[in-house]
């Protein structure tokens, strides 16, 4: 069957109505027109993710923030939590963990922009949204203009400026954007007023954005002031039931950005007051694509590595042009002197979360190992960091035919082009359901006609057609580009599809995926990776490395590996592969569980009591097991099912979890020379489980 496409339309591209945009002292600019982003005069598309300093240890953010880099992460988001910062009102505190000075120059270390997402309100799933106890209880309204709580919020972005203060991009440094208050939907004055006030302060960024979901209209924003960045996430766990969704609207090509209007075939032009958000003035960006999810108490999911990459690939297919992820790495929350940080129905927030986990099981777990998802999603963003330049301008066409999310027969494709060259996408999977193979695909682009293809299994894969590779045009590719090095250009094989190059004048040549399948034709070389090896290409300094079965990453200029132990990688030469055997010492912890009496009641003597999130739901059976490891290397593992499990170390809360299906997995170094126990509590029926 022959698939087509609807007519391209080129869209008038606005440039100079926002007001935004801005250089650093080398006359580099970044600025924003209505498609895409811009760095240096050329297209550009940035791949953020966010990673929560606050979270984590001040001692690993260097070496974590590495492990994003060679990930294909280019840009990190934060959040600024200000119950963080002053728990107690007037006592700020930006030392150690909560040291965001530090954490943005690790990040200019590692080659990361950063994105500051100063608040005041935040969510994150933190604690009164971020606003410390003492704020909730002023008798004023909070996120208002009123100037009792906007005199709050300028002493506070007052002491976050006093901290970041010469390290914005037109300084030199590498803050290149400001995010205003989070999911606030209809109150644009307000937006302004906290973008007008950081301004005075003396913030200043090339970008500066704001969320643009929650309303079928879009959020009500301050026109060309900020761009509104957006959200799609693999499930819902705060949906306040316990059923299976329908199936997620977000692995079918649609380009409607906002969430809430996803799939609607008609909308009003506006809503009752007017208001439509004039989407048509703005890149199509996103903050908040889910990498991973964060499980609540009545919602426990799995996001597995084809979740977030199909889900990703779509919105590229869609027209991403500025791919954003929440959360990219996982985290800790802190423990306060008068609370615990973490959202709670107890804090008057619609859902339980752990106390301290925020591990989102997402790309880069809680304590830095590495999902599935980001191999997975690293083989998008080589592609974005490598010829971004290209696809930047491309915009989306649609499928000849409309394809819903319950529709589990027909081929889900797009494509994006300018009307010359382009990219074929298409996404043969939809998360807990299995679509039925298509046989018999023949794309045709109106331009190129790409050979018969059979889309079997679950993948989700994109093909060039007309595609520049040093001054010779390829008409077509059934393989995925990578990266490049010079002129050499990597592919990544599509399981299941034969591998096929045309150029145009030329007769099509096959190949079969591996390190020594190299092409070379004129002033180029194809190198056609297989897709396992692809997961583990990561382009470090300029240089093409692959890891043998593991996740490598450079830190002050020597490549090492995320996982323990031995490890050993390729790295190309120019014509061909090396490979480097590093061998590393490793002293895997062994574990042993004791089943002992409860030794101590698991209460803290400020709220809310440790206690109570063993009995979430009402009171539940606990069981305890003293633990006790033979060294601090490596990651043990506890199999056993649970409602909730903490484990104390000395008597101190150091780790705990809802259960989601999956082993939990805490570095012996948590435990190691301490006194330490597991508590669980019993599973019951009274949660949605994916497992």
């Amino acid at each position: 069957m022959i698939y087509k496409f609807k007519p391209y339309k080129k869209s008038e591209i606005l440039k100079d109505h926002l007001k935004m945009g801005g250089a650093n002292p080398e006359g580099e600019r970044i600025d924003v027109t209505s498609l895409y982003f811009t760095r240096g005069g050329k297209p550009w598309i940035g791949v953020m993710g966010e990673y929560h300093f606050s979270r984590a240890r001040c001692e690993d953010w260097y070496k974590e923030l590495c492990k994003m880099k060679a990930g294909g992460i280019t840009i990190v988001a934060t959040y600024l939590f200000w119950i963080y910062h002053e728990e107690i009102e007037g006592e700020f505190d930006f030392t150690g963990d909560r040291n965001i000075r530090k954490f943005i120059e690790d990040a200019k270390r590692a080659g990361l922009d950063v994105v500051i997402r100063i608040g005041p309100w935040a969510h994150g799933e933190c604690r009164n949204g971020g606003f410390p106890n003492w704020l909730m209880e002023k008798p004023y309204r909070l996120r208002d203009n009123n100037p009792q709580y906007m005199e709050k919020v300028r002493i506070w972005y007052q002491a976050v400026y006093n901290e970041v203060k010469g390290l914005f991009y037109k300084d030199g440094g590498n803050i290149i954007g400001i995010q205003f208050e989070n999911e606030l939907v209809d109150n644009a004055e307000h937006l302004l007023a906290l973008k007008n006030l950081a301004l005075e302060i003396g913030y200043e960024a090339p970008i500066y954005t704001v969320t643009g979901w929650n309303s079928k209209y879009g959020a009500k924003i301050p026109v060309d002031e900020v761009v509104p960045v957006f959200a799609a996430y693999v499930e819902a766990p705060w949906a306040g039931h316990t059923n299976k969704l329908p199936p997620s609207p977000h692995y079918v090509f649609d380009t409607m950005r906002n969430d809430a209007a996803v799939g609607t075939d008609v909308i009003n032009e506006t809503d009752d007051s007017g208001w439509r958000l004039p989407y048509e003035r703005y890149p199509f960006a996103t903050c908040e694509l889910g990498a991973g999810l964060h499980s609540t108490h009545h919602r426990r999911v799995i996001v597995t590595g084809m979740d977030a990459y199909a889900l990703s690939l779509v919105k590229l297919g869609c027209g991403n042009n500025l791919v954003g992820y929440y959360m990219y790495h996982g985290g800790t929350n802190k423990i306060g002197k008068l609370s615990s940080f973490n959202e709670t129905k107890a804090s008057g927030y619609p859902n339980d979360y752990p106390i301290l986990n925020y591990d989102y099981h997402t790309a880069l777990t809680e304590y830095g190992e590495t999902r599935e998802q980001y191999r997975l999603l690293n083989i998008l963003h080589l592609f974005v960091n490598d010829f971004g330049e290209i696809l930047a301008p491309m915009e989306n066409v649609e499928s000849e035919h409309k394809v819903r999310a319950n529709d589990f027969k027909s081929l889900r494709y797009c494509m994006r082009t300018d009307g010359e060259k382009g990219f074929v996408f298409i996404n043969h999977y939809q998360r807990l359901e299995k679509l039925e193979d298509v046989e018999n695909v023949v794309i045709d682009t109106g331009s190129v006609v790409f050979p018969e293809i059979a889309v079997k299994g679950e993948k989700a894969f994109f093909m060039p057609f007309n595609m520049d590779l040093s001054g010779n045009t390829l008409e077509y590719a059934t393989a995925q580009p990578l990266c490049k090095a010079g002129d050499t250009y990597f592919f990544a094989a599509i399981d299941g599809i034969k591998t096929e190059y045309k150029f145009a004048g030329g007769k099509a040549l096959n190949t079969k995926a591996g390190l020594d399948s190299i092409i070379e034709m004129n002033n180029i070389r194809i190198v056609t990776l297989t897709w396992e090896q692809a997961k583990y290409v990561r382009k470090l300094s300029g240089k093409i490395i692959i890891g043998v079965n593991c996740d490598v990453y450079e830190a002050e200029g020597e490549i090492h590996a995320v996982q323990d132990g031995s490890y050993s990688y390729y790295i190309w030469n120019g014509i061909g592969f090396d490979k480097i055997n590093k061998k590393r010492e490793f002293n895997q912890a062994q574990v042993s569980f004791e089943e002992v009496d409860e030794p101590f009641a698991p209460k803290y003597t400020k709220e809310p009591e440790y206690l109570d999130e063993l009995n979430i739901g009402g009171p539940r059976k606990r069981v305890w097991k003293k633990i006790t490891v033979s060294s601090n290397e490596g990651f043990i593992e506890i199999h056993e099912e649970f409602d909730v499990a903490q484990i104390y170390a000395d008597g101190e809360l150091v780790a705990d979890i809802f259960y989601y299906g999956e082993p939990w997995r805490i570095p012996a170094k948590l435990l190691y020379g301490k006194e330490c126990y597991v508590v669980m509590s019993e599973l019951k029926d009274d949660c949605y489980r994916e497992f």
